[in-house]
C-alpha cells in the first residue's frame, strides 16, 4: 500500500540541478554569500517586490537573528497557535513570552486581545501567518505604533500568499520566512528575512556572518549563512512556484468538493481566509467539533498507510518546559490544537489520493 504523507517535497529535474551543481564544484565556492545565493536573493526580491532581504540558513535562525537585531530582552506578545521555533527564539534570546489566544476563524493571534497584553516591560509583538493566511496586520500596526513596539512576523508560511496584491512578508519591522524542503518553494533548508529598512537589515548582514564582514567585527553574531548548494535548488525551484501554487489550489478544490456535506452539516469547518488575500494553499487543515471525531479519523487513515499531522499541536502556551507564569489559559488555541488536522497536500497528489482519503474521512467520522 502506498504512503501518502502530509506533504511530500517537490523537486526539479535532477538534470536541470546537477547543470548548477557543476558550476558551483567549478568555482570551489561553497558558501560565504556567492553566486548562488546572491541570485537567490535577487530573484526573492524581484518575487516580493521587495531586495530588503537577507538568506540565511532555516527559517528558525531567521526568527533568532529578527529578535537578536532589535536587541530585545523583555516580554514579546505572541501566539500560541504556531511551531514551536515561534517561540523558542522568543526564549532563547532571553525574552519572555506572553502568549495572547488566537481568532477562532483566522487562526492567527486574536488583534482585538493584544492590547490588553501590553505592559510597561512589552517591546514587540512576534505574531505568526498561520499556514500562509495573513494576520490583522492593521490593527496590529496600530497597537505598535500607540505603545513603540517592533513589529515580527514569522511567515514560514508564506511565501507567494499577498494581501491586497502586496506580499504578506512586506510587512511589520521584519517578517521571517522557511524554505525547509516542507514549504512550497524550498532550498531543502533555508529561510529569509525581510527588513523595513536597509539600516537594520545591514545589521542582519553582519549577524548571520558571525558579526563581521571581512575584518570589521561590530556585533556578537553567528553563522546563519547558507550554502551554495542550497541556494542553487531554490535559483531553480522558485520558477515553479506559480505551478506548485495552482496544482494545490485544485487539490484543495477537489477536497472542498468531496468534503462538502461534512461542511454543510458542520462537522468540520476550515480556516477562514479574507476576500482580498491572494492564498498560496500551503496546508490543507480541517477543524472537527469534537476532538473524538479526529481521532477516529486519524487512526483510519493511519491504519490506511495515510498520515496526516495534528498541525499545530501542542497549543505552544501548554509547553512542558515553560515557567509556570507563562502558561497563561488560552482557551481557544487549546480547543484548536486538539481538534485540527492538515490532510497530504502537495504537487504530487492525485485526485484519486484525495477520494481515497476523504472517503475514509466520510466513513470514519
Amino acid at each position: 500500500m502506498k504512503k501518502i504523507n502530509v506533504t511530500k517535497s517537490f523537486l526539479p529535474k535532477l538534470s536541470d540541478y546537477t547543470k548548477l551543481l557543476k558550476l558551483i564544484w567549478d568555482s570551489h565556492q561553497l558558501t560565504n554569500n556567492g553566486y548562488f545565493v546572491k541570485k537567490l536573493k535577487e530573484k526573492i526580491g524581484s518575487y516580493i517586490n521587495n531586495e530588503n532581504l537577507v538568506i540565511v540558513s532555516s527559517g528558525d535562525i531567521a526568527l533568532h537573528l529578527a529578535i537578536n537585531a532589535f536587541n530585545l530582552n523583555g516580554e514579546i506578545i505572541t501566539t500560541p497557535f504556531s511551531y514551536v521555533s515561534t517561540t523558542n527564539s522568543i526564549i532563547w534570546n532571553n525574552c519572555k513570552p506572553i502568549f495572547v489566544d488566537i481568532d477562532p476563524q483566522s487562526l492567527n493571534i486574536n488583534s482585538k486581545l493584544i492590547e490588553d497584553a501590553v505592559t510597561s516591560k512589552t517591546q514587540a509583538i512576534l505574531a505568526t501567518h498561520v499556514f500562509g493566511n495573513p494576520c490583522n496586520i492593521n490593527e496590529i500596526d496600530r497597537i505598535a505604533k500607540k505603545y513603540k513596539l517592533k513589529v515580527i512576523y514569522d511567515g514560514a508560511h508564506a511565501f507567494g500568499s499577498f494581501i491586497n496584491n502586496k506580499s504578506i512578508l512586506n510587512y511589520g519591522d521584519l517578517s521571517t520566512v522557511s524554505f525547509h524542503s516542507t514549504k512550497l518553494m524550498h532550498t531543502a533548508e533555508g529561510g529569509a528575512i525581510i527588513a523595513r529598512n536597509k539600516k537594520l537589515l545591514n545589521r542582519i548582514s553582519y549577524l548571520r556572518h558571525n558579526g563581521h564582514i571581512g575584518d570589521d567585527y561590530k556585533y556578537p553574531g553567528m553563522n546563519a549563512k547558507m550554502s551554495e548548494i542550497h541556494a542553487a535548488l531554490g535559483v531553480i525551484n522558485i520558477d515553479y512556484l506559480e505551478n506548485i501554487i495552482n496544482i494545490r489550489k485544485n487539490a484543495c478544490l477537489d477536497y472542498d468538493t468531496q468534503l462538502n456535506k461534512l461542511y454543510e452539516n458542520g462537522i468540520i469547518r476550515k480556516q477562514k481566509i479574507a476576500d482580498n488575500v491572494k492564498y498560496n494553499f500551503a496546508y490543507y487543515p480541517i477543524i472537527f467539533n469534537s476532538t473524538k471525531k479526529l481521532n477516529f479519523v486519524k487512526k483510519a487513515l493511519n491504519d490506511n498507510n495515510i498520515y496526516p499531522r495534528k498541525y499545530f499541536y501542542p497549543s505552544l502556551n501548554k509547553l512542558r518546559y515553560l515557567s509556570p507564569d507563562l502558561k497563561l489559559k488560552c482557551e481557544v488555541s487549546e480547543k484548536i490544537s486538539k481538534s485540527i488536522l492538515c490532510l497530504p497536500l502537495d504537487s504530487y497528489i492525485k485526485i484519486r489520493d484525495i477520494k481515497f482519503i476523504t472517503k475514509l474521512i466520510i466513513e470514519n467520522i
